[in-house]
């Protein structure tokens, strides 16, 4: 009976010996994933960073222009003065979507 529990011990050691050796593979693997995904979210932050940048420029560009343009437009210099704001009714403008068959019953 002695040498079968020994067995049994050997046995349970070597899967428990298994069991830990796959968890640490499982812990690596995910570490690495991680690791992989940040790396992948850095750049995207720096692609998005730099394009802010560019549509910033291109936005200071733009309003240089138009300030430029506004003295010498004939356009608005023609143009009657804007209206006051005119606040509209939000049901003037409401189209009910019963023609959509998604809506339909």
């Amino acid at each position: 009976q002695d040498s079968s529990d020994d067995v049994r011990k050997v046995q349970r050691r070597e899967k428990n010996r298994i069991a830990a050796q796959k968890s640490r593979q499982r812990q690596t693997q995910k570490a690495d994933t991680l690791h992989l995904e940040s790396e992948d979210l850095e750049k995207q932050n720096a692609a998005l960073r730099k394009e802010i940048k560019q549509l910033t420029e291109e936005m200071k560009y733009f309003t240089s222009v138009l300030s430029s343009h506004e003295p010498l437009c004939s356009v608005l210099a023609a143009s009657t003065p804007s209206p006051p704001d005119v606040v509209y009714s939000t049901h003037a403008f409401h189209q009910p979507h019963v023609s959509s068959p998604r809506f339909q019953p």
